[in-house]
């Protein structure tokens, strides 16, 4: 058993429009390092990734176009990210394809978005990153199955496989 994700990983191209938003030195803000930056389509925790291969040989992941923006938001309590767009009915395949050997879904909706930080315990003043402005896009070719290593300074992610999208 591994910790597993389905994800989207944004191409060169997205991953230099996000290096440039501008990232201030704020205690209690921990930004994440530009090689994790993805779109989870399902998080599936604990479970064998032979399984969860099993079930993706046989999905139809249909073509996408990840729309990032309008700009910087934060999500819940203590994410900082960019909102991404048009991937609904691609995460819903994946979340159909993968129900026998993921975890229960919680009942929440897809929610796409870029983490770009995440706020320790407490609160901080981060309004002003709310304001940055952000219209890029990129279209899916692929959705990777993810194995999340937890780590002191944040998780370190390896692509396991991928499938295209059709």
């Amino acid at each position: 058993m591994s910790r597993l994700f389905l994800a989207v990983w944004p191409p060169p191209e997205i991953q230099a429009v996000l290096e440039e938003l501008p990232k201030p030195t704020i205690p209690g803000l921990r930004w994440v390092d530009p090689t994790n930056w993805h779109v989870t389509l399902r998080f599936l925790g604990e479970a064998d990734p032979d399984a969860v291969a099993d079930r993706l040989e046989r999905a139809e992941l249909p073509k996408a176009r990840a729309a990032l923006g309008p700009k910087v938001a934060q999500l819940g309590r203590g994410h900082l990210v960019v909102p991404v767009g048009g991937l609904e009915r691609l995460a819903a395949s994946v979340r159909d394809a993968t129900a026998g050997p993921a975890r229960q879904p919680d009942g929440r909706p897809f929610t796409g978005h870029v983490t770009l930080a995440r706020l320790k315990s407490g609160s901080i003043e981060i309004a002003a990153l709310f304001e940055v402005a952000i219209a890029a896009g990129f279209d899916v070719c692929e959705v990777a199955l993810v194995e999340s290593f937890p780590l002191a300074d944040g998780a370190r992610y390896s692509t396991l496989r991928s499938w295209p999208t059709v």
